[in-house]
């Protein structure tokens, strides 16, 4: 007896998805997940311009979990763009594996506490964080201040591409 492979549901959406579905109060929170640090940043509710919002410093998983769970509240999230880092051939490595792991484990942290499910779109964040140390030095940015905000900055350089990329979409 030959048994059929499960087909895996994909854990992201298409982008035109994400913006259709979320409501007309709602905002998008663009993310840029590091090791070290988790760079947020979020949509006005046209959904059409990133600004960036805050860097949590990662800690344990259910205390990142818990305080985007806060920021979801508060800004009235409806979905994620979340930075998907590949490979400069486009490829999938490792880094990419984690950031899918990471949606992966905060979705089922909120089922488990009954809390709603906010859906993603991956966005290729190839070289953002690239682009926005180039633009901080060309601000002549301190090196201390650059390091405070390059990753709510790479948050919303990724979020802002995704708006941009949806104006063109309807």
């Amino acid at each position: 007896m030959v048994r059929k492979k499960k087909k895996k549901l994909p854990i992201d959406i298409p982008l035109e998805e994400l913006l259709a579905g979320a409501g007309s109060k709602q905002r998008l929170l663009g993310l840029d997940l590091g090791t070290k640090t988790i760079g947020l940043a979020v949509s006005d509710t046209g959904k059409r311009i990133a600004s960036p919002l805050e860097t949590i410093q990662r800690s344990k998983f259910g205390k990142d979990a818990e305080r985007l769970q806060e920021i979801c509240e508060k800004q009235e999230i409806g979905g994620f763009v979340l930075g998907l880092p590949l490979n400069m051939d486009g490829s999938e490595g490792p880094r990419a594996q984690a950031t899918r792991d990471f949606y992966i484990s905060l979705r089922e942290f909120w089922r488990e506490r009954g809390l709603p499910f906010i859906p993603v779109t991956f966005w290729d964040e190839r070289l953002s964080t690239v682009a926005v140390t180039r633009t901080l030095l060309e601000a002549d940015t301190s090196r201390a201040r650059r390091g405070e905000v390059v990753d709510k900055m790479a948050a919303s350089f990724i979020l802002q591409g995704a708006l941009d990329r949806g104006k063109n979409l309807t």
